[in-house]
């Protein structure tokens, strides 16, 4: 027996023909690449989408055509997000942070058919545009005016040339929601970028589970600033779950230092923010260096790499803002578990409660976890036992586009090259990703706490754990640190900030203090350049 229910589809256009109906006159903010701060609304965003979905067909696109994006996030980039997904073909986001060869690479493999790009990323396209061999038409995020007269690439157009004459009106297709409706790649995997093909049912399933209370808790009462970039992971999802749920959108454009974010949260009365741990340790430094204080931001969410204590610490007690530690990834559309507080909490001492604040959380509704030993069988969630992280859920990839790699199922469940543990509660924590782990005299040395009790020491504004190979006990960590700019820390002062801390076999071997630490285009520290970078160094024989 069949359940009586209409039956809708589950596609992307009903979101913004939600937020236009019910939210209309919800703002959309941007700062743009030009500097300027615009203003505009659910309603206008959704009218401009339909524009959008009409110069798309003008174009003469077949249905889940891809259609690429090279953009800061801001309201154009959210047009694109709704005009393109909901006419039926893929948005693809290519992520500027990339080689060009990179970008022109993942480009004709996706074999996009249209590129849009902010103006401040003209000089990557003029690299890549003689080598995209598949892309038609090629389309800046600009006014006709601001588009200059000689780029080199021929055809190019302004977007509001290009969609502004289009008609207002415009009819969503209905068609099967497991569609294609956008698709990122990751450099995470082995071999050349992969990407995953996210569909209109897994997205709005996403958005839904993204914006519950217990996850990252979204309303019309909030006003969102997405500081995770839009070709990060749809960032997050949260552009879905904000139309879904009518919330503010404020986007940072091209400004990403502390100084603009700060300033950009207290100007347009921020509530909820989201980005990875670099972002806050700019705008923290900056907050600190002028004595400046948060009046309306009460909760972000922090994912990416894993957020130190003390950067926890500095916005829970110094700032009053509630820390959501977050973990998910590209082939999960990203979130998997966000670490939202049980009611068996809020009585405990602070420290207690910061011992639960640095596990990434509890799975939000969709997303089943399960950790395996090395033969695949399944461990007990006692918070001590640690292996390898397994998923599954809705919105977790099955294979990646055009097959590459074959299938990464194991049984069904998705290895996230995560090392982990699983409390009784259900709270997960990532104790190293399997590549990274340090296996010192049979005993595993997880990178992620030695670089957090660094992190915590005030002279030290970024650490990195690497193993190093020891004739005796197989590898040993050292650490390699950047300083705060104007602090000094020796290293005999650092590795003696770990006494007490942990226990003494976990202590690094060495200090090694550097200019910089390689990140990669989502912000994450790439240990694999980390270790080229120190290919000639040598441990002290202690």
């Amino acid at each position: 027996m069949l359940g009586l229910m209409q039956s809708q589809q589950l596609l992307i256009s009903t979101l913004i023909d939600f937020a236009e109906r019910h939210h209309g006159e919800g703002e959309v903010v941007s700062r743009r690449v030009e500097g300027d701060i615009h203003r505009t609304t659910y309603k206008d965003i959704a009218v401009r989408a339909r524009k959008v979905a009409n110069a798309l067909d003008q174009m003469d696109l077949a249905f889940s055509d891809r259609v690429a994006t090279l953009a800061w996030n801001g309201y154009r980039h959210l047009e694109l997000y709704f005009g393109v997904s909901g006419s039926g073909r893929v948005l693809h986001t290519l992520n500027p942070r990339l080689h060009p060869d990179q970008i022109a690479w993942i480009a004709n493999h996706a074999e996009d058919q249209v590129l849009c790009f902010d103006m401040s990323f003209l000089p990557i396209i003029q690299a890549v545009h003689s080598r995209c061999t598949t892309v038609k038409h090629w389309i800046a995020l600009c006014d006709a005016d601001k588009l200059p007269a000689d780029t080199g690439i021929p055809g190019l157009q302004s977007y509001e040339a290009w969609m502004g004459k289009q008609p207002e009106q415009y009819t969503w297709p209905e068609f099967d929601e497991n569609s294609a409706s956008s698709m990122c790649y990751t450099s995470g995997t082995t071999g050349n970028p992969k990407a995953a093909l996210y569909s209109h049912r897994s997205t709005i399933l996403h958005a839904f589970s993204g914006a519950l209370p217990d996850a990252l808790n979204m309303s019309a009462r909030d006003a969102v600033l997405p500081v995770v970039p839009m070709f990060h992971v749809n960032a997050w999802g949260l552009p879905y779950s904000a139309a879904m749920t009518g919330a503010k959108l404020v986007f940072p454009g091209p400004a990403m230092d502390g100084k603009s974010i700060f300033e950009l949260i207290e100007s347009e009365k921020v509530s909820f923010a989201a980005g990875v741990p670099t972002v806050w340790q700019m705008m923290l430094a900056h907050m600190q260096s002028a004595n400046l204080k948060f009046s309306t931001l009460k909760r972000t969410v922090i994912g990416g790499s894993a957020c130190p204590p003390a950067m926890i610490t500095a916005f829970n007690d110094v700032y009053g803002v509630e820390v959501l530690h977050a973990w998910g990834m590209t082939e999960m559309s990203p979130l998997g578990t966000v670490c939202t507080l049980k009611n068996k909490h809020l009585s405990m001492d602070s420290a207690d409660k910061m011992n639960v604040r640095l596990k990434q959380g509890r799975g939000i509704y969709g997303v089943d976890m399960k950790i395996v030993d090395e033969m695949g069988k399944e461990l007990p969630w006692d918070g001590k036992a640690y292996g390898d992280l397994l998923v599954k859920g809705p919105w977790i990839i099955s294979e990646y586009f055009k097959g590459e790699g074959g299938s990464p199922l194991v049984d069904g469940w998705f290895p996230t090259g995560d090392v982990a543990t699983i409390d009784p509660d259900g709270y997960m924590q990532i104790t190293d990703r399997s590549k990274d782990v340090i296996k010192s005299g049979g005993e595993w040395i997880s990178s992620i706490d030695v670089e957090n009790i660094a992190m915590a020491h005030p002279a030290v504004a970024m650490a990195a754990c690497i193993g190093m190979k020891h004739p005796k006990w197989d590898e040993r960590p050292i650490i390699a640190v950047v300083k705060k700019p104007g602090s000094e820390v020796t290293r005999d002062e650092l590795l003696a900030f770990y006494e007490g801390k942990t226990a003494k076999w976990q202590v690094p071997d060495d200090v090694v203090f550097v200019d910089t630490i390689p990140l990669g285009g989502t912000g994450k520290m790439q240990k694999s350049k980390l270790r080229e970078m120190l290919k000639d160094y040598r441990l002290p024989m202690l």
